[in-house]
């Protein structure tokens, strides 16, 4: 199987959208809807990594099936605003670098 660039993912979006979605959630909708995948993941860390137990209904979650909710939610919400993933992505990793170029290898804590 081919590694999927980010691109390619928003179109694959897109397209699965407009062919069995039938047209996207408004805006407003798909952040309720990431507000809530982001619980789910949060729910899994909190069991599998924290200090909660699991309960029987959440026994059969994956946290890799919950982490691609949030991120087929993400591209829903740039495929609607118009935003082009990669670009973002590229340009917030370089604002980081400019920003915490020295701040994390001075860090004491780390």
């Amino acid at each position: 199987m081919n590694e999927l660039t980010i691109k390619q993912a928003q179109e694959k979006v897109d397209k699965w959208i407009k062919s069995v979605g039938v047209r996207y959630f408004n805006e407003l909708t798909n952040m309720a809807m990431l507000t809530e995948e982001v619980g789910e993941v949060a729910r899994i860390i909190a069991r599998k990594y924290g200090e909660q137990s699991f309960k029987e209904s959440d026994k059969d979650k994956e946290l890799a099936d919950e982490l691609a909710d949030v991120l087929f939610v993400v591209i829903c919400l740039a495929n609607q605003t118009g935003v082009d993933l990669t670009k973002a992505l590229e340009m917030n990793l370089d604002k980081k670098t400019a920003r915490d170029s020295r701040r994390h290898k001075e860090n004491d804590k780390l």
